[in-house]
């Protein structure tokens, strides 16, 4: 069966953190630490997409959104459990979103927040994979109905491709 012509197709955008690419063992990981990667990244996002979605850490917040598409957004995703760094006085326990949505809205979109609640994923094998509650959330933040695609441009642990395929969880 054939999707309904007005389906979008979104796109989610996790890769390392800039200053972060010695956390992964990766050979492209290195290229990530410049500013520069993830602003042509969503140049190249809103092009492409209806919608889409990138996260950052909150200490490039500063330098990234000023340079992101017009329209781009904040979304937080707070922890309520997060880990502790050692010698890092107030912990990092949110995590921004920027994301935007290209094309209008349709009728049976789901209505949400621009916040997600939800700890982080534990022993999952790869540094930043996301909780399944984070997939659901990311859905509604582009307003993702059934027939709808959502690219994952860094697959990882997987969570948020797999959302795809699972019910709809109640936020």
């Amino acid at each position: 069966m054939e999707p309904p012509f007005n389906c979008l197709r979104f796109a989610y955008a996790d890769p390392p953190y800039v200053g972060c690419s010695h956390l992964y063992d990766h050979p492209d990981a290195a290229r990530w630490d410049h500013p520069d990667e993830h602003c042509k990244l969503a140049r190249d996002l809103d092009y492409d997409y209806d919608g889409w979605a990138l996260s950052c850490s909150t200490p490039s917040l500063a330098d990234l959104l000023p340079r992101m598409p017009d329209g781009t957004r904040v979304a937080a995703w707070v922890k309520p459990f997060a880990a502790y760094k050692r010698n890092v006085r107030v912990a990092y326990t949110w995590e921004p979103v920027l994301w935007k949505r290209t094309a209008p809205r349709r009728d049976g979109e789901p209505v949400g927040r621009d916040h997600l609640s939800c700890s982080i994923t534990m022993k999952r094998g790869l540094t930043g994979a996301k909780p399944e509650p984070f997939a659901a959330w990311l859905r509604v933040l582009l307003g993702h109905i059934e027939g709808d695609e959502i690219v994952d441009l860094f697959p990882g642990s997987g969570a948020i491709t797999a959302s795809n395929e699972r019910p709809r969880l109640a936020l």
